[in-house]
Protein backbone atom coordinates (compact mmCIF):
# COMPACT_ATOMS: atom_id res chain seq x y z
CA UNK A 1 0.00 0.00 0.00
CA UNK A 2 2.84 2.36 0.87
CA UNK A 3 4.55 1.63 -2.46
CA UNK A 4 1.32 2.29 -4.35
CA UNK A 5 0.80 5.55 -2.46
CA UNK A 6 4.29 6.80 -3.27
CA UNK A 7 4.23 5.70 -6.92
CA UNK A 8 0.72 6.95 -7.79
CA UNK A 9 0.18 9.91 -5.47
CA UNK A 10 3.41 11.29 -3.98
CA UNK A 11 5.84 10.83 -6.87
CA UNK A 12 3.58 12.35 -9.59
CA UNK A 13 2.75 15.19 -7.12
CA UNK A 14 -0.97 14.39 -6.99
CA UNK A 15 -1.37 14.79 -3.23
CA UNK A 16 -2.75 18.36 -3.52
CA UNK A 17 -5.27 17.14 -6.09
CA UNK A 18 -6.33 14.31 -3.78
CA UNK A 19 -6.69 16.75 -0.86
CA UNK A 20 -8.72 19.11 -3.04
CA UNK A 21 -11.03 16.30 -4.14
CA UNK A 22 -11.52 15.06 -0.57
CA UNK A 23 -12.24 18.60 0.68
CA UNK A 24 -14.62 19.17 -2.23
CA UNK A 25 -16.66 16.02 -1.62
CA UNK A 26 -16.73 16.44 2.16
CA UNK A 27 -17.75 20.11 1.92
CA UNK A 28 -20.52 19.32 -0.55
CA UNK A 29 -21.94 16.51 1.60
CA UNK A 30 -21.81 18.59 4.80
CA UNK A 31 -23.38 21.57 3.03
CA UNK A 32 -26.21 19.46 1.65
CA UNK A 33 -26.82 17.93 5.07
CA UNK A 34 -27.02 21.38 6.66
CA UNK A 35 -29.32 22.82 3.99
CA UNK A 36 -31.64 19.84 4.30
CA UNK A 37 -31.79 20.37 8.07
CA UNK A 38 -32.56 24.06 7.52
CA UNK A 39 -35.37 23.19 5.10
CA UNK A 40 -36.80 20.70 7.61
CA UNK A 41 -36.52 23.22 10.46
CA UNK A 42 -34.27 20.97 12.53
CA UNK A 43 -31.04 21.65 14.34
CA UNK A 44 -29.35 24.95 15.21
CA UNK A 45 -28.68 25.98 11.61
CA UNK A 46 -30.42 28.91 9.94
CA UNK A 47 -30.05 30.89 6.72
CA UNK A 48 -27.59 33.79 6.92
CA UNK A 49 -29.59 36.96 6.25
CA UNK A 50 -27.70 40.06 7.46
CA UNK A 51 -29.76 43.17 6.77
CA UNK A 52 -32.49 41.03 5.24
CA UNK A 53 -30.21 39.82 2.41
CA UNK A 54 -29.93 36.04 2.01
CA UNK A 55 -26.22 35.32 1.64
CA UNK A 56 -25.92 32.09 -0.32
CA UNK A 57 -22.96 29.84 0.41
CA UNK A 58 -21.64 30.40 -3.10
CA UNK A 59 -20.28 33.71 -1.73
CA UNK A 60 -17.86 32.21 0.83
CA UNK A 61 -17.17 29.52 -1.77
CA UNK A 62 -15.87 32.10 -4.24
CA UNK A 63 -13.75 33.67 -1.49
CA UNK A 64 -12.20 30.30 -0.58
CA UNK A 65 -11.48 29.54 -4.24
CA UNK A 66 -9.76 32.91 -4.71
CA UNK A 67 -7.67 32.54 -1.55
CA UNK A 68 -6.76 28.94 -2.30
CA UNK A 69 -5.90 29.76 -5.90
CA UNK A 70 -3.55 32.61 -5.01
CA UNK A 71 -1.87 30.56 -2.26
CA UNK A 72 -1.31 27.76 -4.78
CA UNK A 73 0.24 30.18 -7.29
CA UNK A 74 2.48 31.74 -4.67
CA UNK A 75 3.47 28.53 -2.88
CA UNK A 76 4.14 26.08 -5.72
CA UNK A 77 2.90 22.52 -6.17
CA UNK A 78 4.49 20.86 -3.16
CA UNK A 79 4.85 21.45 0.54
CA UNK A 80 2.51 22.48 3.33
CA UNK A 81 1.31 25.58 1.50
CA UNK A 82 0.21 23.53 -1.49
CA UNK A 83 -1.81 21.24 0.76
CA UNK A 84 -3.51 24.18 2.49
CA UNK A 85 -4.27 25.80 -0.85
CA UNK A 86 -5.73 22.54 -2.19
CA UNK A 87 -8.02 22.12 0.82
CA UNK A 88 -9.23 25.72 0.66
CA UNK A 89 -9.80 25.49 -3.09
CA UNK A 90 -11.64 22.16 -2.76
CA UNK A 91 -13.90 23.59 -0.05
CA UNK A 92 -14.64 26.60 -2.23
CA UNK A 93 -15.48 24.44 -5.24
CA UNK A 94 -17.80 22.35 -3.08
CA UNK A 95 -19.72 25.43 -1.96
CA UNK A 96 -19.85 26.98 -5.43
CA UNK A 97 -20.91 23.88 -7.35
CA UNK A 98 -23.54 23.09 -4.72
CA UNK A 99 -25.28 26.23 -6.00
CA UNK A 100 -24.30 25.82 -9.65
CA UNK A 101 -27.97 25.81 -10.70
CA UNK A 102 -28.52 29.18 -9.01
CA UNK A 103 -25.63 30.67 -10.99
CA UNK A 104 -26.91 29.10 -14.20
CA UNK A 105 -30.48 30.36 -13.81
CA UNK A 106 -29.66 33.54 -11.86
CA UNK A 107 -32.51 32.57 -9.56
CA UNK A 108 -32.99 30.68 -6.29
CA UNK A 109 -33.86 27.29 -7.77
CA UNK A 110 -32.02 25.33 -5.06
CA UNK A 111 -35.00 23.17 -4.05
CA UNK A 112 -36.60 22.90 -7.48
CA UNK A 113 -36.18 20.33 -10.24
CA UNK A 114 -33.78 22.72 -12.00
CA UNK A 115 -31.69 22.75 -8.83
CA UNK A 116 -30.78 19.11 -9.30
CA UNK A 117 -28.37 20.29 -12.02
CA UNK A 118 -26.02 21.19 -9.18
CA UNK A 119 -25.91 17.58 -8.00
CA UNK A 120 -25.36 16.36 -11.55
CA UNK A 121 -22.44 18.76 -12.03
CA UNK A 122 -20.90 17.69 -8.72
CA UNK A 123 -21.11 14.01 -9.66
CA UNK A 124 -19.56 14.71 -13.06
CA UNK A 125 -16.76 16.80 -11.51
CA UNK A 126 -15.92 14.09 -8.99
CA UNK A 127 -15.78 11.51 -11.79
CA UNK A 128 -13.45 13.63 -13.94
CA UNK A 129 -11.08 14.45 -11.08
CA UNK A 130 -11.03 10.78 -10.09
CA UNK A 131 -10.04 9.90 -13.67
CA UNK A 132 -7.14 12.36 -13.47
CA UNK A 133 -6.06 10.86 -10.15
CA UNK A 134 -6.24 7.44 -11.77
CA UNK A 135 -3.75 8.50 -14.44
CA UNK A 136 -6.04 9.56 -17.30
CA UNK A 137 -5.10 12.74 -19.15
CA UNK A 138 -7.23 14.71 -21.62
CA UNK A 139 -7.59 13.34 -25.16
CA UNK A 140 -5.67 10.13 -24.48
CA UNK A 141 -2.19 11.69 -24.44
CA UNK A 142 -1.34 9.46 -21.45
CA UNK A 143 -1.60 6.43 -23.75
CA UNK A 144 1.50 7.48 -25.70
CA UNK A 145 4.68 5.54 -25.07
CA UNK A 146 7.91 7.36 -24.03
CA UNK A 147 9.21 7.12 -27.61
CA UNK A 148 6.00 8.53 -29.08
CA UNK A 149 5.98 11.54 -26.80
CA UNK A 150 8.91 12.92 -28.76
CA UNK A 151 6.90 12.66 -31.97
CA UNK A 152 4.86 15.84 -32.14
CA UNK A 153 2.85 14.59 -35.08
CA UNK A 154 1.68 11.57 -33.08
CA UNK A 155 0.63 13.77 -30.17
CA UNK A 156 -1.23 16.20 -32.41
CA UNK A 157 -2.98 13.37 -34.26
CA UNK A 158 -4.04 11.66 -31.04
CA UNK A 159 -5.41 14.88 -29.54
CA UNK A 160 -7.16 15.86 -32.79
CA UNK A 161 -8.89 12.50 -33.27
CA UNK A 162 -10.07 12.26 -29.68
CA UNK A 163 -11.21 15.89 -29.72
CA UNK A 164 -13.18 15.16 -32.89
CA UNK A 165 -14.94 12.21 -31.21
CA UNK A 166 -15.87 14.42 -28.25
CA UNK A 167 -17.06 17.24 -30.52
CA UNK A 168 -19.29 14.93 -32.59
CA UNK A 169 -20.77 13.43 -29.42
CA UNK A 170 -21.49 16.94 -28.16
CA UNK A 171 -23.25 18.01 -31.37
CA UNK A 172 -25.33 14.84 -31.16
CA UNK A 173 -26.69 16.02 -27.82
CA UNK A 174 -24.62 13.64 -25.68
CA UNK A 175 -22.94 16.16 -23.41
CA UNK A 176 -22.06 13.81 -20.57
CA UNK A 177 -20.44 11.29 -22.91
CA UNK A 178 -18.53 14.11 -24.62
CA UNK A 179 -17.10 15.44 -21.35
CA UNK A 180 -16.10 12.01 -20.04
CA UNK A 181 -14.81 11.15 -23.51
CA UNK A 182 -12.22 13.92 -23.21
CA UNK A 183 -10.48 11.64 -20.70
CA UNK A 184 -11.68 8.24 -21.95
CA UNK A 185 -11.66 8.34 -25.79
CA UNK A 186 -13.69 5.14 -26.16
CA UNK A 187 -16.62 6.82 -24.39
CA UNK A 188 -16.55 9.74 -26.85
CA UNK A 189 -16.35 7.31 -29.77
CA UNK A 190 -19.42 5.48 -28.46
CA UNK A 191 -21.33 8.75 -28.27
CA UNK A 192 -20.11 9.83 -31.73
CA UNK A 193 -21.31 6.73 -33.58
CA UNK A 194 -24.68 6.47 -31.84
CA UNK A 195 -27.88 8.02 -33.16
CA UNK A 196 -28.21 11.72 -32.30
CA UNK A 197 -30.84 13.00 -29.89
CA UNK A 198 -33.88 14.50 -31.70
CA UNK A 199 -33.31 18.15 -30.73
CA UNK A 200 -29.54 18.18 -31.08
CA UNK A 201 -27.59 20.28 -33.57
CA UNK A 202 -26.66 17.11 -35.50
CA UNK A 203 -30.28 16.02 -35.83
CA UNK A 204 -31.43 19.43 -37.03
CA UNK A 205 -28.67 19.50 -39.63
CA UNK A 206 -28.50 15.92 -40.91
CA UNK A 207 -31.91 14.40 -40.10
CA UNK A 208 -33.94 17.20 -41.67
CA UNK A 209 -34.58 15.22 -44.87
CA UNK A 210 -34.44 11.78 -43.26
CA UNK A 211 -37.83 11.13 -41.62
CA UNK A 212 -36.92 7.55 -40.67
CA UNK A 213 -33.79 8.71 -38.86
CA UNK A 214 -35.80 11.42 -37.07
CA UNK A 215 -38.41 8.88 -35.98
CA UNK A 216 -35.76 6.42 -34.75
CA UNK A 217 -34.05 9.25 -32.88
CA UNK A 218 -37.26 10.22 -31.07
CA UNK A 219 -38.10 6.62 -30.16
CA UNK A 220 -34.59 5.89 -28.90
CA UNK A 221 -34.47 9.11 -26.87
CA UNK A 222 -37.86 8.31 -25.32
CA UNK A 223 -36.80 4.80 -24.36
CA UNK A 224 -33.46 6.00 -23.00
CA UNK A 225 -35.04 8.73 -20.89
CA UNK A 226 -37.74 6.41 -19.59
CA UNK A 227 -35.11 3.86 -18.60
CA UNK A 228 -32.44 6.11 -17.10
CA UNK A 229 -33.96 9.49 -16.20
CA UNK A 230 -35.99 8.10 -13.32
CA UNK A 231 -32.96 6.28 -11.91
CA UNK A 232 -30.78 9.37 -12.32
CA UNK A 233 -33.33 11.55 -10.56
CA UNK A 234 -33.58 9.10 -7.66
CA UNK A 235 -29.80 9.13 -7.21
CA UNK A 236 -29.69 12.93 -7.40
CA UNK A 237 -32.56 13.26 -4.93
CA UNK A 238 -30.92 10.77 -2.58
CA UNK A 239 -27.68 12.77 -2.59
CA UNK A 240 -29.03 16.30 -2.69
CA UNK A 241 -32.56 16.03 -1.39
CA UNK A 242 -35.84 15.86 -3.30
CA UNK A 243 -37.18 19.12 -4.77
CA UNK A 244 -40.02 20.87 -3.01
CA UNK A 245 -43.47 20.34 -4.46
Amino acid sequence: MGHWWYRNIVEPEKLPLLLALAAFVLTFLITRAITRLIRAGRGPFRNVTPGGVHVHHVVPGVVLMVVGGFIAIAGGRTGFGAGVAAVLFGMGVGLVLDEFALILHLDDVYWTEEGTKSVEIVILTVALVALILGGFLPFGVNELSPDETTDRLTVVRTVAVNFLFALVALTKGKGRLAVIGVFVPFVALFGAVRLARPHSLWARRFYRKRPKARARSRVRAYRHDRRWSTLRRRVEHLIGGAPSR
